[in-house]
């Protein structure tokens, strides 16, 4: 029994070691900005993995011990103590398997939230595209509409330029009609 405990442990162990592995690599494509709340997250993750791998380290020696003297047949200590101390090293790998059970519950919702904020940043990249396509559409358009008052604002001028010019000729011809016909009186 306490095999297959230290067993299932190892092996909660090695996949919380890869889960966190898999999040440091998630953290790192995250974009700066965002990128320092789930560095503290990977980091106090990191030093909790490391807490349990010596708790269960100290577990481990100290139930090898046990086996040791028990296949030893040292009695130097009573049945009484002994029972002791292993209640008190199963409980220390129950509390350690509960430990890494925890741990692994926060790594895959630190990757759920991970793949989320992915996501996220996916659809607002696609708007971001869709506002700079808009933006480049408005823009041809503006050139566009540019061009076109520059060219009526030419035709004003020329219009009021030919407006000037006939103005002065018809003002010319009727003073050159009321000289010819003062002059002919």
């Amino acid at each position: 029994e306490k095999k297959q405990m230290v067993a299932n442990v190892e092996k909660q162990l090695e996949e919380a070691k890869e889960l966190l592995e898999q999040m440091d690599l998630e953290v790192r494509e995250i974009p700066p900005q965002s990128r320092g709340m789930y560095s503290n997250r990977m980091r106090s993750y990191k030093q909790e993995m490391g807490k349990l791998e010596t708790d269960f380290k100290r577990s481990r020696i100290a139930y090898s011990d046990e086996v040791r003297n028990e296949l030893l047949g040292d009695d130097g200590n009573s049945s009484e103590n002994q029972r002791a101390h292993l209640l008190d090293n199963t409980e220390r790998l129950e509390r350690s398997s509960r430990r890494l059970e925890a741990g692994y519950q926060i790594a895959v919702e630190t990757e759920q939230i991970g793949q989320e904020m992915l996501e996220n940043l996916s659809h607002d990249r696609e708007k971001i595209q869709r506002a700079r396509e808009r933006l480049r559409e408005t823009d041809a358009n503006l050139g566009k509409s540019s061009r076109i008052l520059t060219g009526m604002l030419r035709r004003i001028i020329q219009n009021r330029i030919l407006l000037v010019i006939l103005g002065i000729i018809v003002v010319i011809t009727i003073l050159m009609a009321i000289t010819f016909s003062v002059r002919r009186h």
